[in-house]
């Protein structure tokens, strides 16, 4: 981050968003005479308001318990820790972090210093925010305009009236049922399309996994991190993943039906079930996007399944270097050379390929990944990268991928962006799986 020059005379003062705060009863409100502050990395400056953009419908804010605020006192040009409010002494103050809407990524992190007794954070990204006539700002890149999880296209009665309908269709499905709980339970937002027949449609099938994510959302062995959701516990037969799958097909234009979802492992694993449910989808229609999420761990598993049918693949990675994702996804029973080969058997087969590529400004901003990511594309053309933000501890990520490799000066999460376009015209970037319709 560019540090910005302030002057005690309150030059480009007008530039600067307010610094929101948070007391322990979770009330959020603005300090006076304070400035927004952002991180990356070892980086920490104050926001200015062209760095930022009013924060999008469906975000939520979070209070950070055992950490304190990193802000900037505009009055001495200095940054602060501050412990307490400085307008009410003795009242206690937390940062407070935004949660973004999909569609969004974050260029700066909330900044704070963390408590001796600071645990893992909750499994969200943290990106900073501050307040601007009357409105929350928050550091953010719009990387998708669709509106395929705008929670204002996803009413409550909307989706209970889909609910009942898909009951009535398939009472017997049990596919059917663990979405109405991802729905329901969870919100997930992909589920909530399903029974309003818009969009993607999701087909969790599988309850393992051979990587061990520190992010993962549906599984933590250590009990240091809580889950956001619960894993299926069961395997959905061929025939009920096809008969949701082509309910979805049948009912949307530009339908897209994806394996691999939050709440299981990974789908490879699953591949005995899912090679015949691919299989009875397109012996009925040709219509429709089948895409699979995936780790790219089994590569002659995949050639089976795009045999099957499958048309796209998602394959998630935090970086392009080894080292950096073996540290993070930690393999169990492949290596890093199977997902690439993965990446490649799709690319030979003019399969669509994507990249989920879970990004952190501090460490996905550095020259040594930025210059490892064009070499990957370069070597490896893939179709689009999906720019979504890692939902991890940010501290504790950097300080786990600085174990594992050296970084250089964060260089900001925009200019990678705009490096990558520019050098990459035809791979698109974007954060949601494509419809065939689009791939080209």
């Amino acid at each position: 981050m560019t540090p910005l020059k302030i002057t005690k005379s309150g030059r480009k003062r007008n530039k600067l968003i307010m610094a929101v705060v948070a007391n322990s009863a979770g009330e959020i409100f603005e300090l006076e005479g304070y400035a927004a502050v952002g991180m990356a990395g070892s980086l920490r400056g104050p926001l200015r308001l062209d760095q930022t953009i009013n924060m999008p419908y469906g975000g939520e804010l979070m209070l950070l318990p055992d950490r304190k605020p990193v802000l900037f006192n505009m009055e001495t040009g200095l940054l602060e820790t501050l412990k307490v409010n400085p307008s009410m002494p003795g009242e206690e103050i937390f940062p407070v972090a935004a949660f973004n809407s999909p569609g969004y990524v974050t260029m700066y992190v909330s900044a704070y210093n963390e408590d001796k007794e600071a645990g893992y954070l909750p499994l969200f990204s943290y990106g900073a925010v501050g307040w601007h006539k009357g409105r929350f700002r928050c550091a953010l890149i719009r990387v998708d305009r669709e509106r395929r999880q705008d929670l204002r296209l996803m009413k409550s009665e909307d989706v209970a009236v889909g609910i009942h309908k898909m009951q009535q269709k398939m009472p017997d499905n049990r596919l059917e049922k663990h979405l109405e709980k991802c729905a329901l339970k969870y919100g997930c937002p992909a589920a909530k399309n399903f029974f309003l027949g818009r969009y993607e449609a999701p087909l969790p099938t599988s309850g393992h996994c051979n990587a061990r994510c520190l992010g993962c959302l549906s599984f933590q062995k250590s009990g240091k991190i809580s889950v956001s959701q619960e894993r299926i516990a069961f395997q959905p037969t061929s025939a009920e993943i096809a008969e949701v799958a082509l309910e979805h097909i049948r009912k949307v234009k530009k339908s897209v039906v994806s394996f691999g979802q939050g709440c299981e492992g990974d789908p490879l694993l699953a591949a005995d079930v899912i090679a015949p449910a691919i299989e009875k989808i397109r012996s009925v229609t040709l219509r429709g996007t089948i895409n699979m999420n995936t780790n790219g761990s089994r590569p002659d598993t995949l050639k089976r399944l795009f045999d099957a049918g499958l048309d796209s693949i998602r394959i998630s990675l935090n970086s392009v270097r080894r080292e950096c994702y073996d540290i993070y996804f930690q393999p169990k029973g492949y290596d890093f050379n199977d997902v690439i080969k993965s990446a490649d058997i799709a690319i030979s087969r003019k399969k669509f390929v994507a990249v989920n590529y879970l990004s952190s400004p501090g460490f996905t901003d550095t020259p040594q990944e930025l210059d490892a990511l064009i070499a990957f594309i370069r070597q490896h053309r893939i179709n689009m990268i999906q720019w979504r933000n890692l939902n991890f501890d940010p501290l504790r990520y950097w300080r786990i991928m600085e174990s594992a490799a050296q970084h250089g000066k964060p260089m900001g999460m925009q200019n990678v962006l705009r490096r990558i376009q520019k050098l990459f015209p035809d791979v698109k970037y974007g954060y949601f799986n494509p419809p065939k319709e689009k791939f080209k």
